[in-house]
């Protein structure tokens, strides 16, 4: 059970495809510093907006919604969380404002993870930081309703030495320097989620921990790009890759390439690869936005909203979005009908 051991990763193949990308992760995470000192005003935008994309993606996986607007203001904490969707919402803030401020300073120990959790449901009713007391599945639900076991997870019983031993043997391999963190730290994950340790938020938990372990590791992209947002724009890809390094995990006879190659390759370099574009894109001033707009305007469909916009170019302000369709529109080349959130663009 488990893959936290040098033996098994060891085994793991290490496809051409998995050692390009890491290679490229390299080279992405040696240009942060030079991203640092070129454009330090442009990472407080970025920080601001990776925070709420975050905090509404990760939620909105688990079905977890809220208006656009009150994510905001719960986020920027000008308002009180005022339904469970909210609580939660606002939890989840608390713990990722933390991670961003302080993730070298936190000790990674399974006391912490309890502590997170606790954080996680600090607002809502639910009792949180303490191990599931109940043994729990993972389960797809199908067009028709039926429910379709696609993982038992350890047993509640076994819960608390469990994660005492993936803890023990992930500062193991951590401490002796001989496995890539970037193939350690999903191998990691995978396993947080085979033991499933709490009855609820285990899904936000592991997007939480990556995010800690990536900025323990070094890879700061995900406090100015979104994590979460990647994962959710490839939520069928995320899902699938977790399920085929499954199988066969209980009896440490699973494959971790499949959620290797998605890690690294899709979500992280994804990630770098936005954070590459908006630094370059955010400094270049209002001119580049609106070129970066119109670009946007003319992939989307015949009639959009301001809202498809802000989604197409989540670093440019309302106000420029404003200017640039009332100038397109002065041109003739936009039409607007309705008003207020319901506007829809026509492109003409």
């Amino acid at each position: 059970m488990g893959s936290l051991s040098l033996d098994f990763l060891d085994r793991q193949p290490k496809p051409m495809a998995l050692l390009r990308t890491l290679t490229l992760l390299a080279e992405y995470k040696g240009k942060e510093a030079s991203f640092f000192q070129q454009s330090p005003q442009v990472l407080d935008t970025l920080r601001d907006l990776a925070v709420i994309q975050s905090t509404e993606s990760s939620n909105r996986i688990e079905q977890i919604e809220a208006p656009s607007e009150r994510i905001k203001a719960l986020i920027r904490e000008t308002t009180t969380p005022r339904d469970r969707s909210e609580q939660e919402i606002a939890g989840y803030r608390d713990v990722l404002k933390l991670i961003h401020a302080s993730a070298p300073d936190i000790p990674f120990t399974p006391g912490v993870v309890l502590q997170l959790h606790r954080d996680l449901y600090r607002y809502t009713p639910a009792t949180g930081g303490r191990w599931k007391q109940s043994d729990n599945e993972i389960t797809a639900k199908h067009p028709d309703g039926r429910l379709e076991v696609r993982f038992k997870a350890v047993p509640a019983s076994e819960t608390r030495a469990a994660m005492i031993a993936l803890h023990e043997a992930y500062d193991r391999l951590r401490s002796v320097h001989e496995i890539e963190p970037l193939l350690l730290i999903p191998a990691y994950v995978l396993d947080f989620l085979c033991i499933h340790p709490f009855a609820d938020g285990n899904g936000r938990m592991a997007r939480l921990l990556t995010l800690l372990l990536l900025y323990q590791g070094g890879f700061r992209v995900g406090g100015f790009v979104s994590l979460e947002k990647v994962v959710e724009e490839t939520k069928e890809g995320y899902y699938d890759a977790l399920y085929q390094s499954s199988l066969r995990w209980h009896e440490g006879e699973h494959s971790l390439v499949p959620w290797w190659e998605y890690f690294t390759g899709v979500m992280l370099l994804t990630s770098y690869r936005r954070f590459e574009e908006r630094v370059g894109t955010v400094s270049k001033g209002r001119g580049a936005k609106r070129a970066r707009l119109v670009q946007a305007i003319d992939r989307l469909p015949a009639s959009f909203r301001i809202a498809d916009l802000e989604q197409a170019c989540p670093d440019v302000s309302r106000p420029t979005i404003t200017r640039t369709l009332d100038e397109l529109r002065r041109q003739g080349k936009l039409r607007c009908s309705g008003m207020g959130r319901d506007a829809r663009w026509e492109k003409l």
